[in-house]
């Protein structure tokens, strides 16, 4: 009777584990909240204007390369905007860094994290 209970106390301390790992892994695989703002529309009191996602490509980086070129009218200077505080509008306090986003997110996450963009 004794070794049957060992063995349960054994196994959920091994599934807890699991789970527990899991879980960190997936927090760094998911993306960080971004918003698509324009670069050019910094306010001091309220932050970039956030522009509808159509101006900034999926696979911009924070140098501002893969921006869409197309002949419509667009945001001037639009990219993405990480893990901003979003308030009327406009998102202040985040970072145009993926890395520096993945970073911020915490526990066991590094920048060198895989992800879609």
């Amino acid at each position: 009777m004794a070794e049957t209970r060992r063995r349960l106390r054994s196994s959920t301390v091994v599934l807890g584990g699991m789970g527990v790992l899991a879980a960190a892994l997936s927090a760094c695989g998911s993306d960080p909240d971004r918003r698509c703002v324009d670069r050019d529309s910094y306010d001091y009191i309220n932050g970039y204007k956030i522009v509808a996602d159509k101006n900034c490509s999926s696979g911009t980086s924070s140098s501002g390369k893969g921006r869409k070129k197309t002949g419509k009218t667009r945001a001037a200077d639009a990219d993405w905007y990480y893990d901003a505080d979003v308030s009327g509008g406009y998102a202040d306090n985040g970072t145009f860094s993926r890395d520096e986003a993945v970073d911020r997110g915490g526990f066991g996450c590094s920048g060198s994290g895989s992800g879609g963009g």
